[in-house]
């Protein structure tokens, strides 16, 4: 009977510590701080990228020009990001010319392009597409064509701008696209070189002082192309080797109906004419 007593009393007291244990792990669990969840990937997704999504980040932004729409017109330019634009408001607060990214790399096409595109050519104002680059994805020739293959073309019109080269800060990851200097010159000339082929005109190269300096070590060797400034200030500042003049300005990215407003450096009459070519 003794040894009955003890194997009871043996077996209650491994009960009851198996029972503290199950309570004081419970507790444990409640007290413990929550584990850190994963900071959130600030990388964009492949596509998202649009006209002038790093100036603000990396150039700021100064001011608004002043006393200057008698001597140019003003412009927007537009991506997926603002979805179906109103453009007859736009037309109406005097925005006569418009560009709508088309594609970027070779894996992406708006899928807001068709509205973007033919509304404000349907308005009466001058259009036009941008293809935003990724250097680190394929060469510039197969971008080229990739651009033109989608609604980046030309036609002789008077109502269609050339299209423009977005060659700007990777919003992906390295700013020059892990390319150096001489490589991303020779990346840029390819795909002007294709698109001119492809078209018949010299495409607009949209870019800001500031990147351009850090990953073409201010190339001056493309001053044919027209230039498309960006740079949110009340002046376009100091523009890349080669140029003496823009011929479009990107002045800001907070201006009324579409955020991203620029200025045609010239008259609607001048715009027309560089539309013809």
């Amino acid at each position: 009977m003794e040894s009955v007593r003890i194997s009871i009393t043996a077996a209650l007291s491994r009960s009851r510590l198996l029972a503290a244990g199950t309570l004081l792990a419970a507790v444990s669990v409640h007290l413990s701080p929550p584990a850190a969840s994963a900071a959130p990937d600030p990388t964009p997704v492949r596509g998202s990228a649009v006209m002038g999504m790093g100036v603000l980040a990396h150039d700021g932004q100064g001011g608004l020009p002043a006393g200057t729409r008698a001597t140019k017109t003003e412009g927007v330019d537009v991506s997926s990001y603002q979805g179906n634009v109103a453009w007859s408001t736009l037309w109406d607060s005097g925005v006569r010319w418009a560009y709508t990214k088309a594609t970027e790399g070779t894996y992406y096409k708006n899928p807001y392009f068709t509205q973007q595109y033919s509304g404000p050519y349907n308005e009466g104002m001058v259009h036009a597409a941008y293809h935003f680059a990724t250097p680190d994805t394929t060469g510039g020739a197969t971008q080229a064509d990739y651009f033109v293959d989608r609604g980046g073309g030309w036609s002789n019109d008077g109502k269609t701008l050339p299209g423009a080269l977005d060659i700007e800060w990777n919003p992906y990851g390295d700013a020059c696209y892990g390319k150096s200097q001489s490589a991303m010159v020779t990346w840029i000339r390819n795909f002007l070189n294709r698109y001119k082929a492809r078209t018949g005109r010299a495409a607009v190269i949209y870019t800001a002082t500031t990147w351009w300096t850090q990953c073409t070590g201010d190339y001056a060797g493309f001053a044919a192309n027209p230039l498309w400034i960006a740079r949110y200030a009340s002046t376009a500042g100091t523009l890349p080797a080669g140029w003496t003049t823009y011929t479009m300005w990107q002045y800001t990215s907070t201006g009324p109906t579409v955020g991203d407003h620029d200025r045609f450096n010239g008259s609607t009459d001048k715009l027309k004419t560089f539309a013809r070519g």
